[in-house]
């Protein structure tokens, strides 16, 4: 955690942004604030002292039962958060083993095409993001 010159704290997360070989995109369905029962990329908080890459790679397999490969930085946002703001780190990420479940943090999880994803409720600015970053299913 970074305290910032204005008093508000900046918590550092990730999120995966993984494609299956159709080119959809894996989304959870979160369970808990924030965004509980919204759409969203793989993700959370990094742990103090965890590098990037690490804590991709729990996330992941945390809430969705798979490993992964991080690679590039894809991109990095802000959003609001009670008495700061999440500072979050986008990474493009394969997978590599694992049984797709939704697990920690996760209410469900799948694989979704450009359609599906037109019809979740997805968290905020999330597809208008990676349509920017050039990043949504491609099936």
């Amino acid at each position: 955690m970074i305290v910032t010159a204005r008093n508000e704290r900046t918590i550092r997360c990730v999120g995966a942004i993984v494609h299956d070989s159709n080119g959809r995109l894996l989304l959870v369905r979160r369970a808990n604030p924030p965004g509980e029962g919204m759409w969203s990329i793989p993700g959370g908080r990094v742990e103090s002292g965890e590098a990037d890459g690490a804590a991709v790679t729990r996330e992941v397999a945390e809430e969705t039962g798979l490993s992964v490969t991080v690679g590039r930085l894809v991109g990095n946002v802000e959003r609001p958060a009670p008495n700061g703001v999440f500072a979050i780190f986008d990474y493009e990420c394969q997978v590599t083993s694992g049984v797709l479940r939704a697990g920690d943090d996760a209410s469900d999880v799948a694989w979704v095409d450009s359609a599906t994803l037109a019809t979740l409720e997805t968290t905020e600015g999330l597809v208008e993001t990676l349509s920017g970053w050039g990043v949504l299913p491609k099936a």
